[in-house]
């Protein structure tokens, strides 16, 4: 089984970064490969609502959001992560999530993958954050994965929020939920549970 956990802060490896790789770490140690795929710095335009997508199962404009789709079909869960903006989640993130997810609606490729959130914050509106991205997953018929608390941890830098000890253990239940609930939705599939039509 595999989780792509997509990084949707401009800095690679900063706090958003820090988050999603205690998620993936304690993925990997359950057995579940994952990648930690960075969206970049270069500029991710909104979807300009051309329909491209409706037959060609690919955006218009070739850049990130194709990349990322040719992996998707593999994937049997999704976390998104994203640094605080304004209480929002990042411009970048936002736009690349609108297209992927428009791509893959008008082809069905999100539903019953397992979908989770996190979220980075120096102090506040993280859960104002966390309630836009987890809208993707609920509009796309995927099960959302929580944890003990919603999935945010707080810092300046990377070394503030390994300090954050509630927010790295909330990151670690997350993963466990995650493992449980792909190998719940595995074992569904040989017993003839299917997913609904």
């Amino acid at each position: 089984m595999q989780v792509i956990l997509i990084n949707g802060s401009p800095n690679k490896e900063g706090c958003t970064y820090t988050a999603l790789k205690e998620v993936s770490d304690t993925l990997n140690k359950h057995n579940i490969d994952t990648e930690i795929f960075y969206i970049g710095k270069k500029a991710v335009s909104g979807c300009i609502a051309c329909n491209y997508c409706r037959e060609h199962f690919k955006c218009c404009m070739d850049d990130k959001v194709n990349e990322f789709m040719q992996k998707l079909p593999e994937a049997d869960g999704v976390v998104v992560g994203s640094p605080v903006h304004y209480a929002s989640a990042s411009g970048m993130i936002t736009s690349f999530l609108d297209r992927i997810f428009r791509v893959g609606f008008l082809n069905n490729a999100w539903a019953n993958k397992p979908g989770a959130a996190v979220v980075s914050c120096r102090r506040g509106g993280a859960t104002a954050t966390f309630d836009q991205i987890n809208k993707y997953f609920t509009m796309n018929n995927m099960p959302v994965v929580s944890s003990q608390y919603w999935n945010q941890v707080h810092g300046s830098n990377p070394e503030e929020v390994k300090k954050d000890l509630e927010g790295m253990q909330t990151m670690r239940n997350l993963a466990l939920n995650m493992v449980w609930l792909m190998r719940c939705i595995e074992q569904g599939k040989t017993q003839n549970i299917l997913p609904p039509k």
